[in-house]
């Protein structure tokens, strides 16, 4: 109980509940699930902060899919990206002219998202999309656009439903402001 107390007096309001995050989840499934139909993607879900967006995401997507992960780091500790993405774990899958669907659960400055799509590209897919829980556009340090969001939120540190504070708040169900 106490460390729900104190997790009560650092975050802010939910900015979006249960049922808001669940409607969104659907919606973007269904427009995954139409473009591309009579395909098989490949879902690849950038660990750790995607894998309940990406679980949730698979299961309104209805068509035969695949899924593989990877593990890429900038932040740590910290509620600032270092700037430096280094890929801690690659996909076991072979690309070569899969129909690839990257999903993270935040896209921020951009670089990380960036990076693994650089890496990405050399193995030549058909295609890669980008869908994303949350879109920071005011955070944007690289050039990259997200295919498919939930939410976009303004310039400010979220947990919950995934995302953390240095691995804390991620079993969160609903999203919220980090004070």
């Amino acid at each position: 109980m106490k460390n729900l107390v104190e997790f009560e007096k650092k975050t802010a309001d939910v900015l979006y509940n249960e049922s808001q995050i669940a409607e969104a989840v659907r919606r973007v499934g269904a427009e995954i699930t139409r473009d591309y139909a009579g395909k098989n993607p490949l879902f690849i879900g950038i660990l750790k902060g995607s894998f309940m967006f990406m679980a949730d995401l698979v299961r309104r997507v209805e068509l035969p899919c695949e899924v593989d992960f990877m593990v890429a780091k900038s932040y740590g500790d910290s509620k600032e990206s270092s700037g430096i993405v280094q890929i801690v774990k690659d996909i076991g899958a072979d690309i070569f002219e899969r129909d690839v669907i990257i999903v993270e659960d935040i896209l921020d400055t951009g670089r990380t998202l960036c990076s693994i799509r650089e890496v990405l590209q050399t193995r030549s897919p058909s295609s890669i999309k980008i869908c994303v829980f949350l879109d920071k556009k005011t955070a944007r340090k690289s050039p990259v656009t997200a295919d498919y969001v939930c939410f976009e939120v303004a310039d400010e540190f979220v947990v919950g439903y995934g995302l953390d504070y240095a691995e804390k708040y991620r079993n969160l169900p609903d999203l919220r402001s980090l004070n």
